[in-house]
């Protein structure tokens, strides 16, 4: 048997590499996979004073190709649009290189008022409907909070329960349910699977929110795991370059999965020239995701 030398390996290995570069041999570059994560925004703090011609003229020349619409914000794009205002929104996203991501509410469904559990359920049916109108692919909503004089499993099912119903809704009309990872004690992930658990129907889905949260109990890498499998089409994260949040580890999570959806940034400072921190997160990403 051949001793292995420094100086021996390294002529194998040279050897090795000129037969790979050879047409018709059995050796072949590996065969890297480009990740299909897809980059966007929410228009949470970065965007909110933007309507809707500036909010696409501002990511087009970021090089953002994605946008989750806060509601309630600049961009007007809310249910009491008529049929007309709806169709000239989806035909400007539709003219330009931005994609609506979809629409992000602030309904929720922990409300220990019946009454209020339903207006919210109710609204959230008229976002759903009005995402379809736009041309977006589905709406966030929250889970959003316990109460003190209510069982927390009581909370967590009931959450979970009118997400079910939500589901259902919104895949009738193409849409997507969303739940946004959110609220002082409904975002530990733990109750977040829980939530979930009684949303058996698949298109209610888990937005990862990169929440300071996420490393309690077990840590990040079992919170991400238990609810992973119910992931949708979009995850929020802040800034890449904030030292607090291991976001190149996230990142690498979603590539092993194969993730295909939106990574929509949801910055929370607030620098005067918003398109050039844009253009720095873009590029960022770009380098994280090579």
């Amino acid at each position: 048997m051949k001793k292995i030398t420094r100086k021996t390996f390294i002529e194998d290995l040279s050897l090795f590499a000129g037969v790979a570069l050879l047409p018709g041999t059995a050796f072949a570059s590996p065969d890297w996979k480009k990740s299909k994560m897809k980059l966007g925004m929410v228009t949470y703090l970065w965007g909110k004073d933007w309507d809707v011609p500036t909010l696409i003229k501002n990511c087009t020349t970021a090089g953002i190709t994605g946008a989750e619409l806060r509601v309630e914000h600049a961009h007007g794009v809310m249910p009491n649009l008529s049929a007309a205002e709806r169709l000239e929104v989806k035909k400007k996203f539709a003219d330009s290189p931005v994609q609506i991501v979809g629409l992000g509410t602030n309904q929720q469904y922990d409300y220990p008022d019946q009454n209020q559990l339903k207006q919210s359920i109710e609204r959230t049916k008229e976002f759903i409907r009005l995402s379809a109108d736009v041309g977006g692919s589905g709406v966030k909503v929250k889970p959003n909070a316990l109460h003190k004089d209510v069982p927390t499993e009581k909370t967590l099912a009931q959450i979970g329960q009118s997400l079910n119903e939500l589901a259902k809704y919104a895949a009738d009309l193409g849409q997507q349910l969303r739940l946004e990872v959110h609220g002082n004690e409904t975002q530990e992930l733990p109750n977040i699977k829980t939530i979930m658990d009684h949303a058996p129907n698949r298109n209610a889905t888990v937005c990862w929110n990169s929440n300071k949260q996420d490393f309690n109990g077990k840590g990040l890498e079992y919170n991400f795991n238990l609810v992973k499998h119910r992931f949708g089409d979009t995850v929020h994260v802040r800034e890449f370059n904030d030292p607090t949040y291991p976001y190149q580890q996230l990142l690498d999570w979603f590539a092993k999965m194969n993730y295909k959806g939106w990574i929509l940034l949801e910055c929370h400072t607030n620098p005067a020239d918003k398109v050039a921190s844009l253009i720095e997160q873009r590029q960022l990403f770009e380098k994280m995701t090579a």
